[in-house]
């Protein structure tokens, strides 16, 4: 690789591709963690900054360890939310079965109901009509 002249052009490059302070790294993480209510990822915190992803895992390979340390583990609260919020939800789901099941029931013997009335209001209908069945032949 050709190393460049020294001269205006690469004092203003160096000025432009400063990496951020490690005060401003841990700012923006605790930004997005604010914002997503979750750790970051590596990607999404370059990305943040403006750094390619293997420039700052090359620069804070230290920051890097700790965000995937924190969302590598996870803490025993998120994880007795977790059950808990998962026991709510299955007694939600048993109470909803047992609603929807009694509702079937309920349908069902309407539709019987009705069927048993419709036979009735047939015959009326047919005997008020004087008609007579036809025996339906087999074919």
């Amino acid at each position: 690789m050709r190393a460049l002249p020294p001269g205006p052009a690469v004092a203003t490059w160096r000025a432009a591709s400063a990496l951020p302070s490690r005060t401003a790294v841990r700012a923006a993480a605790d930004a997005l963690t604010a914002e997503t209510g979750r750790s970051p990822s590596v990607l999404a915190l370059a990305t943040r900054l403006g750094l390619a992803n293997t420039t700052f895992r090359r620069n804070y390979p230290d920051i890097c360890a700790e965000l995937a340390a924190a969302t590598a583990t996870p803490s025993a609260q998120k994880a007795s939310d977790a059950y808990s919020t998962l026991k709510a939800d299955n007694a939600r789901l048993h109470r909803d079965k047992r609603d929807l099941t009694k509702q079937l029931e309920l349908a069902i013997a309407a539709v019987q109901r009705l069927s048993v009335d419709n036979d009735r209001l047939r015959t009326a209908l047919h005997e008020a009509h004087s008609v007579t069945p036809l025996v339906q032949r087999p074919r």
